[in-house]
């Protein structure tokens, strides 16, 4: 346990750590409108070909998206391991402090003090945790070549995480400390679902869209989570005399708003396509998943 806390964090480089536009990668406000300009136009593009080539068949992709499942699970069970025993160790090593200010840890975990600079332990992992945004974005393309519906639904969401992290890190926002724990957590349930699923291993109810109740339940648990962290956050900054990024957190609070919309949006539409028996986009990460929809599908056209 000694060498997992060294590792994770209290290695010099974690400690040391500080987000630098001149010393961290994809720190600066150019990289990040750019990165974001080209995941777009190569999504767009993608998207673009498949259809003029009328493409209407998903592509085989073989076990990439297996792959990306278990790296996203592994990356996202790494960062949480580190940030929460990052947090650990800020809390043990600055408690002397928050005892003459009165502050409690959990204030601390959402509102960080006016004046916190980028750097240290927790910084460290909120970094990776931006970095890790990157690969997720390979999601957007692996749902294209599928062709899955919504699969350019997922440009604003995906887009909209990797600028939350970025503002983050640039801004010493407050509430990210949760956020991390929240968000990495619920990576390692959905992308180690899909993983199992995807190499063939048995799953509770048998079905190849059991992943699907299990990203919905993450999902709602990560919204409601944020929900009502968004309200501590504000609650603290009125009453504690300020937190830290609370511009940046404004910000990020109309994002998780708009995604809020388009999480309801697209369980209502959902509800409606259950209703009329249409075929439902069950994210369950398997190929076997479009062997399922194609076979209900041609029943159903048999019936008629």
């Amino acid at each position: 346990m000694r060498g997992i806390t060294y590792w994770l964090a209290e290695h010099p480089a974690i400690v040391g750590f500080r987000w630098s536009h001149a010393q961290s990668w994809g720190s600066t406000w150019s990289f990040l409108l750019s990165a974001i300009a080209l995941y777009l136009s190569l999504s767009l593009f993608l998207h673009l070909v498949l259809r003029l080539a009328g493409r209407r068949r998903p592509v085989p992709l073989g076990p990439l998206p297996t792959i990306h499942s278990l790296a996203m699970a592994l990356a996202s069970a790494t960062i949480f391991a580190g940030i929460l025993l990052s947090s650990l160790a800020e809390i043990r090593d600055t408690r002397w402090f928050w005892r003459r200010t009165k502050t409690t840890p959990f204030q601390w975990l959402l509102c960080f003090p006016l004046g916190t600079r980028p750097a240290g332990r927790v910084f460290f992992w909120s970094y990776a945790f931006y970095l890790s945004r990157f690969l997720h974005l390979l999601r957007t393309f692996i749902a294209i070549l599928r062709r899955r519906p919504r699969a350019l639904g997922r440009l604003f969401s995906h887009s909209a995480l990797v600028c939350m992290s970025f503002l983050w890190l640039e801004f010493s926002q407050s509430f990210q400390v949760v956020a991390i724990l929240s968000a990495t957590l619920a990576h390692v349930v959905v992308f180690g679902c899909r993983f199992w699923v995807g190499v063939g291993l048995p799953v509770a109810g048998g079905g190849a869209a059991s992943c699907f109740p299990v990203v919905v339940a993450c999902q709602v648990g990560l919204l409601g989570c944020n929900l009502v962290c968004h309200l501590g956050v504000l609650l603290l900054h009125l009453s504690k005399g300020g937190c830290n990024g609370i511009g940046a957190w404004v910000f990020n609070s109309v994002l998780n708003a708009a995604l809020l919309v388009l999480f309801v949006d697209f369980h209502v539409k959902r509800a409606v396509r259950r209703r009329k028996g249409l075929a439902l986009d069950d994210d369950c990460g398997s190929v076997r998943c479009y062997r399922t929809h194609n076979s209900g599908s041609s029943e159903a056209k048999k019936e008629q």
